[in-house]
């Protein structure tokens, strides 16, 4: 007699079993099979809904900008949105996480806040160099990032050619991944100016300065760097089909390299939504044509993309809404709309379904090391686990007030498939409709460890 059972179209990483079922004890999945269901003390039998693992989203940032999201938001969205993990990104507003200390620090207040699990990636201030990675991996860091772009000295800095290579020998030694903003800074700065001279201020400026060269030439240089240094690395956004296509040459070469789709690369193009959103599209790398966005599609459906992720941040509009394009902030939010709209196109692209548990939670899992507690549907890990069914309608982020936007790039956009509930580690977090969990819900995952057992 098992505690809990769900019933349904059950989405494991190769195949979506009909008439397929979930059993659940003690917060953790015991079996799952097809036909004749065993016998539970509670059944949930969602009919021709979808039962599929809880997503993890690798790239959060909750603290960005201060006074905005943090989070008690970004996890409401989360939960609303069948995301049960998230991992958040070190460049928080005014609090760079590049010690153990201040990963602890970070990982005590998210914990005070978080109503789904979290991972907490780690970096470097450069004048530190490495020094600091080992206790932070220690400390529970799922990963360490860095950029090839200067962003901003402090907050976000360019990590130059031999400093990333010290560093990807530090991770290395951490059995970690690296995962790196992939943009040439010197080409980019040159474009940027470019752009300034000609006098082009609207959406089209953004694309002019950071061509697709930017990309795949940072990406070259972070391959070979892991290639010379055995260290994992993992480009965490790509928006050009070319950088998908390295990434499975290095993999042919006997190399550990992935490479992440954001959500916005596959739904989003520059011709119809950047011209028509402006800076509410603006996001580094930016949004390419559609030819380049049916590129990565052909390689997801080939097996390249390793991972499908939000880059998730909620400026305010006022940070969004400036008529000269490269004056915006770069990003957008998306955790709640993350499942949708990836089951979306899958369906009408005739693609199997599968994928989403391969993009959104396997992958991610083995990524991060996170396989003992996380991931797909599997005996032992925890029963993270969202419920989807197919409902036509539009998205509106202000409908749920479950977002802290009041804004999306996605807003307006028809989608196929709905969040009816989502569970984590046993316990229904949301319903369809409201956010169950209270602050605090949420753990603090670390690598190789199941959930809550640091």
């Amino acid at each position: 007699m098992h505690d809990l059972l769900f019933q349904g179209r059950v989405v494991t990483t190769s195949a979506v079993l009909e008439e397929g079922w979930v059993a659940v004890d003690d917060g953790r999945i015991s079996r799952l099979g097809q036909g004749t269901a065993p016998a539970a003390r509670r059944v949930e039998d969602h009919g021709d809904a979808l039962i599929l693992p809880g997503a993890i989203d690798a790239q959060v940032h909750s603290r960005s900008q201060k006074g905005q999201e943090d989070f008690l938001w970004s996890t409401r969205a989360a939960a609303a949105g069948g995301v049960t993990t998230i991992a958040d990104m070190p460049y928080d507003d005014g609090f760079l996480v590049s010690t153990a200390d201040k990963l602890r620090q970070k990982a005590h207040e998210a914990g005070e806040q978080a109503r789904v699990d979290f991972a907490l990636w780690g970096t470097i201030a450069p004048d530190d160099g490495p020094h600091h990675i080992p206790d932070m991996a220690r400390a529970g860091a799922c990963g360490f990032k860095f950029s090839t772009f200067g962003t901003d000295p402090v907050r976000f800095p360019r990590i130059p050619p031999d400093l990333l290579a010290a560093c990807f020998e530090a991770v290395a030694r951490t059995g970690l991944i690296a995962g790196v903003h992939n943009e040439d800074d010197e080409l980019v700065r040159a474009r940027i100016d470019a752009v300034i001279r000609s006098g082009i201020t609207d959406w089209r400026a953004h694309g002019l300065s950071r061509p697709a060269l930017a990309e795949t030439l940072a990406m070259a240089q972070i391959y070979e760097t892991a290639a010379g240094t055995g260290c994992s690395a993992h480009v965490v956004h790509c928006s050009v089909a070319r950088g998908y296509a390295l990434c499975e040459s290095y993999r042919r070469q006997g190399f550990d390299t992935t490479v992440e789709a954001c959500i916005h690369y596959l739904v989003l193009d520059e011709e119809h939504d950047v011209a028509r959103l402006g800076g509410r599209a603006k996001i580094n790398p930016p949004i390419r044509p559609r030819a380049e966005v049916e590129g990565i599609w052909a390689h997801l459906a080939a097996g390249n993309v390793t991972i499908v992720s939000t880059d998730h941040v909620s400026w305010s509009q006022s940070r969004k809404s400036d008529p000269v394009m490269l004056k915006n902030a770069s990003g957008a939010p998306g955790l709640e709309v993350l499942y949708p709209l990836l089951l979306t196109e899958l369906s009408r692209r005739d693609l199997c379904l599968s994928n989403a548990a391969r993009l959104l939670a396997e992958n991610p899992a083995r990524l991060f090391r996170l396989t003992a507690g996380k991931g797909g549907l599997s005996p032992g890990r925890d029963a993270d686990i969202t419920i989807a069914r197919r409902e036509s309608r539009q998205y509106d982020p202000t409908a749920s007030g479950h977002a802290f936007a009041d804004w999306s790039p996605y807003a307006g956009r028809e989608l196929d498939w709905r969040i009816a509930a989502t569970w984590l580690r046993g316990q229904q977090i949301f319903d369809g409709q409201s956010v169950s969990a209270e602050p605090g819900t949420g753990r603090f995952i670390c690598p190789d460890q199941p959930s809550g057992r640091q």
